[in-house]
């Protein structure tokens, strides 16, 4: 079946009070890769969703080599040559990383599991993808990169025809995506048809053959020859207005100190870190999959126990034994997987974002005071523009982006000065981003000290006062804004020889 077209005609969706999508019709041809491209809730995840089985169309169909397919479960989409790798992670994470990649057809001798082919088979796997991974580990020891290039290699070991990518470089390093670009050219030269979801626009230039741009759940246009396509015409093209400085920059005058860290260690860290957060100031912290800057913020939020080191806020000694200690004090995070770690996935926008100040607004100490969450909930929803048909609205159906300025909403209800932001736009198309970068903005005007964790160069480039930068769980440098370039920056991120 690899050389046949994939084709989307006039697929709707609906879900309670909400259309998903309206009248989408496009093709995919074989021995191309096709991205999909739009603000986040366009549209593009439900679309895979229905073509991996798990949503079925309000209307419309789909069609693999001219031939009419209608998948009612994810099983019925792999069986019909389809592999879709979602951005959220299918994985066991107590299985090996064996058992994650052959789970539902295991090698079996005389009714037993065959652990040795089952090893072998995951070797074949692994081979030019992620060869450093051993199949026996367990995967939950593997990092969000790690994972991802296994969810990939689950996909391939199906020998699938069509195979569609969600933001499949979210967690990877570049060494990692370099990987599996290759991968995909060699997919693509075997005759498949590939999708490809990606907000980073680079990826969209460096290995896509045409483009189809979604809004609002609708279909807007397909660009068949990348090299008549700019940047700026495929950003316009999404958002419908130009953007010309995503990152709106503003120097602003920094009001003492924050945050001050001193010879902090804990798990993830290899050499004790110290540094200080100013009031006013966007601190960026800058380092490549594995750095440990995830970890520091753990330790910096009271995720994580620290074995040395002291912290002072705002001139005080601070001492942190739990989360509630550093939301208490006003230290505050918007983790790095919002899904796992930040939302209540079947609560709503609205006790989304009032759960964190909810014990600071109740009567009698237990009756919650509704009238105040109701406000509470309407002025952030304004004020951060978050695109949901109702305050009470389940959360799990909004956009990467409109979820992650709903856990920004809920700090924004409570006292904060130190705001730890961990990939805030991992996942979030261009428009998301410049209001998350004005929500910044705006805090540090305040008086906030923002430090920010980002894989991105040009976001930390782009938003930030200062960058300090890891590596293998070290501090390897600091530039202020105006030293800061893509070359310094990759040399002070890379890890260090070892004598």
């Amino acid at each position: 079946m690899v050389g046949q077209s994939l084709r989307f005609n006039g697929i709707g969706k609906n879900f309670p009070g909400v259309r998903a999508l309206s009248d989408i019709s496009f093709e995919a041809r074989p021995g191309s890769v096709h991205a999909l491209m739009g603000e986040n809730g366009a549209g593009k995840s439900t679309l895979l969703k229905i073509l991996g089985g798990a949503y079925q169309p309000s209307a419309g169909s789909l069609e693999i080599g001219g031939r009419a397919v209608a998948f009612k479960s994810a099983a019925d989409s792999i069986g019909g040559g389809v592999a879709v790798i979602h951005q959220e992670l299918h994985l066991v994470p107590e299985m090996t990383v064996a058992e994650n990649l052959l789970l539902g057809h295991m090698p079996a001798r005389f009714g037993l599991v065959d652990r040795g082919a089952m090893v072998r088979r995951a070797r074949e796997l692994l081979r030019g993808l992620a060869d450093e991974i051993h199949p026996q580990q367990r995967l939950g020891s593997l990092s969000l990169g790690q994972r991802q290039l296994i969810e990939i290699a689950k996909a391939m070991s199906r020998n699938a025809h069509v195979i569609a990518f969600d933001e499949p470089t979210s967690s990877l390093s570049a060494r990692e995506i370099d990987r599996l670009m290759t991968i995909i050219a060699r997919l693509r030269d075997e005759g498949r048809v590939l999708l490809y979801v990606s907000h980073r626009m680079e990826e969209i230039f460096r290995i896509c053959d045409a483009v189809t741009v979604f809004k609002d759940g609708r279909y807007v246009r397909t660009f068949e020859a990348m090299s008549e396509l700019t940047h700026d015409q495929l950003v316009t093209c999404m958002v419908g207005r130009d953007i010309e400085d995503i990152y709106d920059y503003r120097p602003r005058a920094h009001q003492g100190e924050a945050l001050k860290v001193q010879g902090l260690l804990g798990p993830g860290l290899q050499e004790p870190i110290s540094f200080t957060a100013h009031k006013g100031e966007i601190l960026g912290f800058f380092g490549l999959v594995g750095a440990g800057r995830t970890e520091l913020f753990r330790l910096l939020a009271g995720l994580a126990p620290s074995k040395a080191g002291a912290l002072q806020l705002c001139g005080k000694p601070l001492t942190l034994k739990s989360p509630r200690d550093a939301i208490a004090a006003g230290i505050l995070l918007c983790p790095e997987d919002r899904k796992k770690e930040g939302i209540v996935p079947l609560a709503s926008v609205a006790e989304n974002i009032n759960i964190g100040a909810r014990d600071q607004h109740v009567s009698l100490g237990c009756l919650v005071q509704g009238k105040w969450e109701r406000e509470n909930a309407d002025k952030q929803i304004r004020a951060l523009n978050i695109k949901t048909p109702s305050p009470d609205q389940q959360i799990m159906y909004l956009s990467g982006g409109n979820q992650q300025k709903a856990i920004l909403g809920r700090w924004l209800s409570m006292p904060m000065k130190v705001l730890l932001l961990d990939e805030p736009t991992r996942g979030i198309d261009v428009g998301a981003k410049a209001e998350i970068y004005q929500i910044i903005h705006n805090l540090a005007a305040n008086g906030i000290a923002v430090i920010v964790v980002s894989s991105d160069l040009m976001e930390v480039m782009g938003i930030c006062d200062r960058i300090l930068v890891m590596s293998e769980g070290a501090l390897t440098g600091e530039l202020a804004r105006e030293q800061a370039d893509e070359s310094r920056l990759l040399q002070l991120a890379l890890p260090r020889s070892r004598g």
